[in-house]
C-alpha cells in the first residue's frame, strides 16, 4: 500500500468549508497518494464528559449520512474502536504506513490533553499529526485577548473585538476525494452500539434530520421565515424551529454546518436584497459570537465545567444530596413533574426531542438552582445527557450564567419567575398545552398556575390537581427569598476574598 494521508474527523461531519479536509487533500496531492477519512471510537474513554446518550443517538445518524456523501466522493469512512483513540490510530498507521494525520481542532481540557499524547505517540511511530484550528469557529477563540492580555470575562468587549477581525472566506467541498491504494478494514457504525437501548428516540427522529445533508434544509427555512423576526420571536416556545429561532445548534456542534457559512448565508441574503443588516440579522450573528464567548472561556478557563469561575461561589449553600426529598425534587425536575406547568413542559420537550428552547433553558435552570436549591452541575449533567446538541463550552457558560457563578453572569438576584415567564412568552398557553396535554383543557388565564384555578374551572378541564397534574413542589416566593438568603453566604465570601486578596 502506498502510504497514504490519514483525515482523522472528529467534529467536522462535513464536506464543505472543511479545513482539515483541504489540509490533507493538499498533502495527499503533493505526495500523489489518497486520503482515509477515518472515525475513531474510545470504547475507554477517560473524559470526564464523554458522549451522552442523545449525542450518541445524533452521532450515529450523522455518521451514516456522512457515509453517503463521502461515497459521492469516490471515498468511504473508515470506522474503528479501541479502548482509546491512541490505540485506534497507532493500528491504522501500522497498517498503511501513514506518515501524516491530520484532524480538527479540539478545545475540551481533556481532549486537549488526549490530542497532545496522541501527537507525541504518532510522533514515536514515525507519524506526524496536523492539528488544523477553527474548523468550527469564526475566531481564534484561543489567541484572541483583551487590552491587557487576558481572556476576556463580558461578553459585549469580546463581540466589538470580534466586529474588527478579518473572516475568513467559506471553503468549497472537494469535488472528489482521491482513494487510496487499497482500504483498510472498518466496523460497521452499528457495530459502536450508538443508540439507545430503550426505545425514546422515536420523536427526536421525527424532529431532526442529522447530517450535513440536513442543515442547508434548516438554514433556509430560517432564512426565509423566522430571521427577519429573530429578536422580536426568539423568546416564544410555541414556535416552530425555524419561525423563532434556526434550529442549527446540533448541526453547529458535529461540525453538519460551520458558523462561517451561516454568517455568509444570511450577509448573501442582505446582499441580495441590496440591503444592511437589520436588527434581527445583527442580533441572530451575536448569537453566534456568543457561541465563540463559549469557547474562548472553556480554552482559558479550563476547570470551569465542573468548578464555579467565581471562587466565592464555593460558598453557596446547596441542597443535600444525599436527602431523599432533595432526590425527589431533581427527579421531579428530570420528569417534568414540578406543577410548574412552563418548567414541565420544557423538560418534556427535552426529553421528547433531545432539544430546548434557548428562553426555557433559562427557566428550566432557574427553577433547579434558585427554587430548589440544587447545584447546577447536576442540571449541566442531565443537559449533556438529554441534548442532541450538548456542547461542553456552552452548557457551561449557560449554567454558570444562570447559576450566576460565570463569565457575564446573570445577577444572583435574578430568579426567574415561571408564572410570569409563562404569562410572558406563552400567553395563550400553546406551549404548554402541546408539552402538557393533561392541561389542555384549562383556559388561557389559569393554565400558567393552575392550582390558583376555581375548582370548576379545573372540573371542566378534567384537572385533579395532585393526580392528574402535580402541586407545585416548592412555593415560589418562599422558595425565591431562600435562594437570596443563600446567596448573602456568596457575598460575604467574596468579601472574604477580596480582604485577603488586599
Amino acid at each position: 500500500m502506498v502510504a497514504p494521508v490519514l483525515w482523522w474527523v472528529r467534529n467536522t461531519l462535513r464536506l464543505a468549508d472543511n479545513p482539515p479536509l483541504v489540509a490533507a487533500l493538499e498533502l495527499a496531492n503533493a505526495a500523489g497518494v489518497g486520503v482515509i477519512p477515518v472515525f475513531v471510537w474510545p470504547t475507554n474513554s477517560s473524559d470526564l464528559w464523554p458522549r451522552g446518550a442523545a449525542s450518541r443517538w445524533w452521532l450515529h445518524h450523522s455518521l451514516g449520512a456522512f457515509q453517503q456523501s463521502l461515497q459521492a466522493k469516490g471515498s468511504t469512512l473508515i470506522v474503528r474502536s479501541a479502548p482509546t483513540s491512541q490505540e485506534a490510530l497507532l493500528a491504522l498507521v501500522a497498517e498503511t504506513g501513514a506518515t501524516h494525520v491530520v484532524t480538527d481542532e479540539r478545545l475540551e481540557p481533556a481532549i486537549v490533553t488526549e490530542t497532545t499524547a496522541i501527537q507525541e505517540a504518532l510522533k514515536q511511530a514515525g507519524a506526524s499529526l496536523h492539528v488544523v484550528p477553527n474548523a468550527n469557529h469564526l475566531l481564534d477563540v484561543s489567541a484572541i485577548k483583551n487590552l491587557q492580555g487576558k481572556a476576556y470575562q463580558v461578553f459585549t468587549p469580546f463581540y466589538k473585538n470580534a466586529l474588527t477581525l478579518p473572516r475568513a472566506e467559506v471553503l468549497a467541498a472537494p469535488s472528489a476525494i482521491p482513494a487510496p491504494s487499497a482500504w483498510p478494514m472498518s466496523e460497521s457504525v452499528d457495530a459502536l452500539g450508538l443508540l439507545p437501548t430503550i426505545s425514546w428516540d422515536t420523536t427526536m427522529g421525527t424532529t431532526w434530520t442529522p447530517g450535513e445533508q440536513g442543515s442547508p434544509q434548516v438554514l433556509n427555512q430560517f432564512l426565509t421565515g423566522g430571521l427577519s423576526k429573530y429578536l422580536d420571536q426568539r423568546d416564544l416556545p410555541a414556535l416552530d424551529i425555524g419561525e423563532g429561532v434556526s434550529g442549527l445548534s446540533p448541526y453547529l456542534h458535529f461540525g453538519e454546518i460551520s458558523p462561517r457559512q451561516i454568517a455568509d448565508a444570511v450577509r448573501h441574503k442582505v446582499a441580495n436584497e441590496g440591503r444592511a443588516l437589520n436588527r434581527s440579522e445583527e442580533g441572530y450573528l451575536r448569537q453566534l459570537v456568543w457561541r465563540e464567548f463559549a469557547h474562548h472561556l472553556l480554552v482559558h478557563f479550563p476547570t470551569t465545567p465542573t468548578q464555579p469561575l467565581r471562587p466565592e461561589f464555593s460558598a453557596y449553600p446547596w441542597a443535600d444530596e444525599s436527602l431523599p426529598e432533595t432526590q425527589e425534587q431533581l427527579k421531579r425536575w428530570q420528569q417534568g413533574q414540578t406543577g410548574y406547568p412552563l418548567v414541565d413542559a420544557g423538560m418534556r420537550q427535552l426529553w421528547a426531542t433531545g432539544w430546548m428552547h434557548n428562553r426555557l433553558r433559562m427557566v428550566v435552570g432557574s427553577f433547579l438552582v434558585k427554587h430548589l436549591r440544587i447545584h447546577w452541575l447536576r442540571g449541566a449533567e442531565w443537559f449533556w445527557d438529554t441534548l442532541v446538541d450538548a456542547d461542553l463550552p456552552n452548557n457551561t457558560l449557560g449554567w454558570q450564567w444562570i447559576a450566576g457563578c460565570g463569565a457575564d453572569a446573570a445577577p444572583y438576584f435574578r430568579v426567574f419567575n415561571p408564572i410570569t415567564q409563562s404569562k410572558k412568552f406563552d400567553a395563550q398557553g400553546d406551549y404548554i398545552r402541546r408539552w402538557v396535554p393533561e392541561l389542555a383543557g384549562v383556559s388561557a388565564q389559569w393554565i400558567h398556575c393552575p392550582w390558583e384555578a376555581p375548582p370548576l374551572e379545573l372540573l371542566k378541564a378534567k384537572v385533579t390537581l395532585g393526580k392528574t397534574y402535580p402541586y407545585p413542589i416548592v412555593d415560589h416566593t418562599t422558595a425565591r427569598d431562600c435562594a437570596l438568603e443563600g446567596y448573602e453566604a456568596v457575598k460575604r465570601e467574596s468579601a472574604s476574598l477580596k480582604a485577603s486578596a488586599g
